[in-house]
């Protein structure tokens, strides 16, 4: 297979972690309006300088939200292939639509057969996002910038960066022996980590042309 198929698969197979933001931001803006909300996983504490420590944008309800629906993302996508084998997923004639669940059943995260298994992988990818977002967060706003209106806070790579490499990090460490911690994923990890503030920027400018986000960041 060669690289830039490898790079198309592993954006595949991390997909619900990569739109967790987005679940995240619906969920935090949406559930609110039901009279549930937002509950800002900060509590409106400041940090010894002064900020906030994540601010208004990081809400139990995103954070909770957003991984679960990254799971119910992950059963999608493991509904609409068939399994393989790890054997046959990197050769020169495989697909880039692999089942998420490759060589995963020994692995921690296979619970209640193939659909419980799926969802608990699309709940930890969409919680490893989230977690690296919130970790830029909190950068962020140690060196004092915070969205103001429709004004960004100039920190693109503080927003894009952490919660791609955080996936890619904790799916590396933590999800063997599926093919989601094959090393031949490492080096499209890579690449896709560099291209990750272009994907960033074009979902939200299409989120915000569809309404979905006040800020076209």
């Amino acid at each position: 297979m060669n690289f830039l198929l490898l790079c198309l698969l592993t954006l595949w197979l991390y997909l619900p972690g990569f739109l967790a933001n987005t679940f995240a931001m619906m969920w935090g803006k949406w559930l609110p309006k039901t009279g549930y909300g937002p509950w800002p996983i900060d509590g409106g504490r400041r940090w010894k300088d002064g900020n906030r420590i994540l601010g208004d944008g990081k809400t139990w309800n995103g954070l909770i939200g957003g991984s679960l629906t990254s799971g119910l993302l992950c059963v999608l996508l493991a509904n609409l292939v068939s399994e393989g084998n790890m054997a046959t997923v990197f050769d020169d004639g495989a697909t880039v639509f692999a089942h998420p669940l490759v060589g995963a059943e020994s692995a921690w995260f296979y619970i209640g057969g193939a659909t419980g298994a799926a969802f608990v992988l699309g709940t930890f990818l969409g919680f490893a996002c989230l977690l690296g977002d919130s970790v830029g967060s909190f950068a962020k706003r140690r060196r004092g910038l915070k969205r103001e209106g429709d004004v960004s806070s100039k920190a693109p790579l503080l927003d894009t960066l952490p919660f791609a490499i955080m996936v890619f990090l904790l799916g590396q460490l933590f999800l063997g022996p599926s093919v989601l911690a094959a090393e031949e994923l490492r080096l499209p990890m890579i690449a896709l980590v560099l291209i990750t503030p272009v994907l960033h920027r074009s979902f939200n400018l299409i989120g915000y042309k569809i309404g979905w986000k006040d800020v076209p960041y």
